[in-house]
């Protein structure tokens, strides 16, 4: 299949139209659009990026595991270590889609300059073109109006034949209108010739401008194309990135090995290997011991006091027996 140019399809059969060549900026405005629509994108996805990089940062540096021990504490260290690193390379990804926005930015901006120039050009020359016309048409009329007005003093010279007088003024204006009539013809062709000029420069700087535009909606379309496939890249990478950094984190947990955690608690805080001996019940009265969990004895009532032992030089009293007997005088 033939390939389609912008130089083949976008003339007009109008001489002073602009249809073509409006339908080619609009359609390369609405490409630039485009372009900023992506770049924006792309900075708003860095900085969700950079928030959620920040976030998972702060994250890791919460505590985790901090009174855990042993092959745990070491699969946990390293998994706020890997979230760390996850956290970094999502800032990374940030960093380098901010990158990508701004080269696409500079390429927008450059497209920008090199368009405003040939619009330039191109506008002044369509302002010449139109002018240009507008006078050629204008003589164009005045020519014709000079050749009806000859002709029109041709046929009164025709028509008046016997008064000499009149005859010879009719031949007068006949004469001045033959006269205006090639000054009219040769000022139209002038600007006929001038118009013809204009619209052969006007022509090839249209041809010109169309390979340019067509040149730069080709770079355009490479440039978007490109900074899709890149961004979209940058977002796998980080995808591997995360995996090879989690992991990271199971290849730890896959050397924690629960037994030796317990046994390391076990061999680093043990307190002794015997438990403690049972407490015996003690009577208070009779000192008697009871095995831990025997019931202990029921208390008894307080037996008779012993009797007095006297001691060297102590005096003996006597035991009253006499249940009769009181103190007490009435």
């Amino acid at each position: 299949m033939k390939n389609l140019h912008f130089k083949d399809f976008f003339w007009n059969s109008d001489l002073t139209s602009t249809g073509g060549y409006d339908a080619i900026i609009q359609y390369l405005n609405d490409g630039r659009r485009t372009c900023k629509e992506v770049e924006d994108f792309m900075k708003a996805r860095a900085s969700v990026e950079e928030k959620y990089a920040k976030e998972l940062l702060g994250l890791s540096r919460k505590v985790c595991g901090h009174n855990e021990m042993n092959t745990l504490k070491r699969s946990l260290d390293m998994f706020k270590l890997q979230t760390e690193q996850v956290s970094l390379s999502h800032l990374q990804l940030a960093q380098s889609m901010r990158e990508e926005a701004r080269r696409l930015e500079e390429f927008r901006e450059k497209q920008k300059e090199a368009r405003k120039k040939v619009e330039q050009q191109m506008d002044a020359l369509h302002k010449q073109v139109c002018s240009h016309f507008k006078k050629t048409m204008d003589s164009k009329k005045t020519y014709e109006q000079k050749c009806r007005d000859k002709e029109e003093a041709d046929q009164n010279v025709n028509r008046n034949t016997n008064n000499a007088k009149h005859m010879e003024k009719l031949q007068s204006k006949a004469q001045q209108a033959k006269q205006n009539a090639e000054e009219a013809d040769r000022l139209y062709q002038q600007n006929v010739g001038g118009l013809m000029k204009i619209r052969d420069d006007w022509t090839k700087e249209h041809v010109s401008a169309c390979q340019m535009f067509e040149k730069q909606s080709v770079e355009r379309i490479n440039v978007l194309r490109n900074a899709v496939w890149t961004h979209l890249n940058l977002l796998s990478q980080q995808c591997v990135t995360s995996d090879q950094l989690h992991e990271e984190v199971r290849r730890s947990l896959e050397h924690c090995d629960v037994q030796e955690d317990v046994e390391h608690f076990v061999s680093l805080r043990q307190t002794g290997d015997r438990p403690p001996a049972a407490v015996p019940y003690e009577n208070f009265y009779s000192g008697q011991k009871c095995p831990t969990g025997a019931t202990p004895p029921p208390a008894a009532r307080r037996g008779p006091p012993p009797e007095p032992t006297p001691g060297r030089g102590e005096v003996v009293y006597a035991s009253v027996v006499d249940t009769s007997y009181s103190v007490i005088k009435y």
